[in-house]
């Protein structure tokens, strides 16, 4: 378990390295889970990638990255060039449940969005709270999750995604606008790149690993794989690259946000949580509390309130791991700021 836990360390490059390109980062992890934006700014943090908050809104704003509704139907941070094939393979998996939603609300699809992407369209990119208005003003029911619900069937359907951020928020945008256009994908090329990039950030890993954080099938997972089953060594279910070899160093001391790619990116996180405090990580829901973490292992959670960051660890730590931890701590400060968004 220990090797396993350093060699997906490693993929996850928590490395403890510093001054990494921010988008190239972004490419290497291939998507960072982001419907909370601050948690992906941490996540790049954490990984030497950003040395403050504004420098991911930075990458945001000059569109070398990108955030959409993409694996598992969640919102995730990507870089430009990675978003229109990853939304041919997995877009659509969560419209079902939004259009379903919208009925029960009492708004037609094809009402609202003719408002939202006429409003982008000669507004340029707006935040929800503004499209909500253009929508109200239309004589459209736009309050409480009705919005949401139009926007992700929206960026489903490739018409908007999530750009700048102006004010703390991000705004939405249209897609041809924003990214220009994009190139049309072959399905297999796409599972084989979908394979080959969640390894270089996940591995090593199994088909159903795959499956489950990309919300596809198992046999899309095993296809993709299967395509580039020359580049790969097998250890019974484990796939990684052939010549990858275990990290020389114990991965040092780090705070990782609330929904880290490290604690998602698997199905079982056990080999990184001890099974007794899993609950404390992962209490229910879709929360998944901010760590600290060790050697690749989990050894508390934490928070930060009223500008301080408070650590509160599953056992005493050693005076070693206190220390480090105490650094991150003054560095999660710097790296925000005394504003939290």
């Amino acid at each position: 378990m220990t090797s396993l836990r350093r060699l997906r360390a490693a993929s996850q490059l928590l490395d403890g390295a510093r001054d990494r390109d921010t988008r190239a980062t972004v490419s290497h992890l291939l998507a960072v889970q982001a419907q909370d934006l601050r948690a992906a700014r941490l996540a790049l943090r954490a990984r030497g990638a950003a040395a403050a908050a504004a420098d991911v809104d930075a990458a945001l704003g000059d569109r070398s990255l990108v955030v959409g509704w993409l694996m598992r139907g969640t919102l995730h941070l990507v870089a430009r060039e990675d978003y229109a094939w990853l939304h041919a393979l997995t877009a659509p998996l969560g419209t079902a449940t939004s259009r379903r939603r919208l009925g029960e609300l009492g708004v037609r699809f094809e009402d609202a969005v003719p408002v939202v992407l006429r409003a982008l369209g000669e507004e340029g990119p707006l935040p929800r709270a503004a499209l909500a208005e253009r929508v109200t003003a239309a004589g459209i029911p736009a309050e409480g999750q009705i919005m949401p619900h139009v926007l992700a069937l929206a960026a489903a359907k490739g018409h908007v995604v999530l750009g700048p951020v102006n004010d703390g928020g991000q705004c939405f945008a249209l897609t041809r606008d924003w990214l220009g256009p994009t190139p049309a994908t072959e399905r297999g090329a796409s599972l084989a790149e979908l394979a080959r990039r969640y390894l270089r950030g996940h591995g090593p890993a199994t088909a159903a690993d795959l499956a489950a954080w990309s919300g596809l099938p198992l046999r899309d997972a095993r296809a993709g794989l299967a395509a580039i089953a020359r580049e790969l060594v097998q250890d019974g279910e484990l796939a990684d690259f052939a010549g990858r070899r275990e990290p020389p160093r114990r991965p040092p001391p780090r705070l990782l946000p609330a929904l880290d790619p490290y604690l998602l990116g698997w199905r079982d996180r056990s080999f990184a949580v001890p099974p007794e405090h899993a609950r404390r990580v992962h209490p229910g829901g879709g929360i998944l509390r901010a760590t600290a973490v060790t050697g690749g292992r989990v050894i508390g959670t934490w928070s930060r309130r009223r500008g301080e960051v408070a650590v509160e660890p599953f056992e005493p730590l050693a005076a070693r791991v206190a220390a480090a931890l105490r650094r991150e701590a003054g560095d999660v400060a710097r790296f925000e700021g005394p504003a939290v968004h």
